[in-house]
């Protein structure tokens, strides 16, 4: 962290001293609302849970090192006591954000975020130290988090920005203004709580909005409701795609006997073949793009930008997470952080790329949620896909939504049966497993399918 004494942390968190020794302490390390990760040096906020209250732990928080808490009333610990946590949190992060002075990168989209901002982070640090978001911490509580790791030598601050409502993302940007902002794309995620397409593209194109007139917005060519926002901003516009429009484009894709795609990057004058050897699936060519557009508007060499996408790894999991069981050859697809329908059915795609001709493919899918009046078409596109890619066998998770799709692919003549995860589902699916399959797993994060993927993984042949 940028570091600030207490006094003026309490200043600009409008808050009080209670029980500090020494106002001009010091805070030298992130902010932490887990008192399991407690960095020395830092400060421990007190959030309250469904079932547990951080202010229970303030004092056990101090004795693992923090420096202070943040609380919202008085604790046996020395403390900052504000009015609310979470507020504080944020303007502490602002406080942060404006001593730093290296760029800031943001960028959000209703997919891929993760997987980009993973790639992303390879090329980065390949030109300098970067600090960007653990797992998915791109929400009002860990992104002040994310903004309070930064360093005076950090070259660059890479955000991944969520947003569940109109006015998110712009609060995001209050909070911690960038100079490059990149927009991915516009899905059907959440569109059950914006309403529509277009009422989700009006949130993220926050993003462009608040950028300065010597800022880079990187725009998705491809995406119609992304395209547009190119006209929104006074900024420097860089467009990523797949036609000879783009300053920035791919073309050729490919994927491998492996299932690691590879296409070609074109920028300029400059082109090249790029193999993502690390990463699964095409779709994921398309955040390679994304990252590589990005890393242009940041002014890094291309030949640098090459390599730093053939070495990147996703290291948020979760995301096209791909294992092999030494003792029968099955691999398992590890794509379970989430599920909004696009990422479904290039999951899908991924699995035959994966699978081949020869091998059998069985999918576990979860039931898509926040999807309104468009769930059970989606449903029924997923149900589509999963006839036209061959899967045998097709598992399906949660209720009414799962059950239609079930339906359909059973009455497409393939084999798909619904299941309960209280049932041992993992174990379920291992008994019916040959070698060499390959098993997809893939659904909505609240399902916890998730654990089924890593449940199979582990699984070992019976004694």
């Amino acid at each position: 962290m940028i570091p600030l004494t207490l006094a003026a942390i309490a200043q600009v968190s409008q808050g009080r001293l209670h029980r500090v020794p020494d106002a001009n302490a010091l805070v030298t390390a992130p902010i932490s609302f887990d008192s399991r990760d407690i960095a020395p040096g830092g400060l421990f906020a007190c959030l309250k849970g469904r079932s547990l209250d951080g202010h229970d732990f303030a004092g056990q928080a101090v004795t693992d090192g923090a420096i202070a808490v943040l609380a919202d009333r008085q604790v046996d610990a020395p403390a900052i006591v504000v009015r609310d946590v979470l507020d504080a949190m944020g303007q502490i992060a602002h406080a942060v954000a404006e001593e730093y002075t290296g760029t800031v990168i943001a960028l959000t989209g209703s997919a891929g975020k993760p997987s980009t901002k993973d790639i992303l982070e390879n090329v980065l640090a390949l030109d300098g130290p970067t600090v960007a978001n653990a797992r998915s911490f791109n929400n009002e509580i860990g992104f002040p988090v994310t903004v309070s790791r930064v360093e005076p030598t950090s070259r660059y601050l890479l955000l991944e920005m969520g947003a569940r409502g109109k006015g998110h993302i712009a609060s995001l940007c209050q909070m911690v203004r960038p100079r490059i902002a990149t927009v991915l794309g516009i899905g059907s995620a959440h569109v059950g709580e914006f309403g529509s397409q277009q009422a989700i593209a009006d949130a993220k194109a926050e993003i462009v909005h608040t950028l300065p007139e010597h800022g880079v917005a990187v725009v998705n060519a491809d995406d119609a409701l992304v395209a547009p926002m190119a006209r929104e901003t006074m900024a420097r516009v860089i467009t990523f795609g797949t036609t000879d429009t783009c300053e920035v484009q791919a073309s050729d894709v490919r994927v491998c006997p492996d299932g690691h795609p590879t296409f070609v990057l074109r920028h300029a004058d400059r082109e090249e073949i790029v193999a993502l050897s690390h990463i699964y699936g095409r779709h994921n060519v398309t955040n390679a793009l994304a990252a590589a557009a990005t890393a242009i508007g940041a002014g890094i060499p291309f030949g640098r930008i090459v390599r730093g996408l053939e070495t990147a790894e996703l290291s948020s999991g979760g995301r096209m997470e791909v294992s092999v069981r030494a003792h029968d050859g099955v691999t398992i697809i590890n794509d379970a952080f989430n599920a909004s329908p696009e990422s479904v059915l290039a999951a899908l795609e991924a699995l035959a790329d994966i699978a081949g001709a020869e091998r059998r493919r069985v999918a576990i899918l979860g039931e898509m949620a926040e999807l309104g009046d468009d769930a059970f078409d989606w449903h029924d596109k997923v149900a589509h896909k999963v006839v036209t890619t061959g899967v045998h066998r097709t598992i399906g998770v949660g209720g009414h939504h799962a059950q239609h799709m079930i339906s359909t692919i059973r009455n497409s003549g393939l084999e798909a049966t619904s299941a309960d995860l209280a049932t041992g589902l993992a174990g379920h699916v291992d008994a019916q497993l040959q070698p060499g399959d390959v098993v997809l797993v893939k659904g909505a994060n609240a399902l916890g399918l998730e654990a089924v993927a890593r449940a199979l993984a582990a699984m070992t042949p019976p004694a």
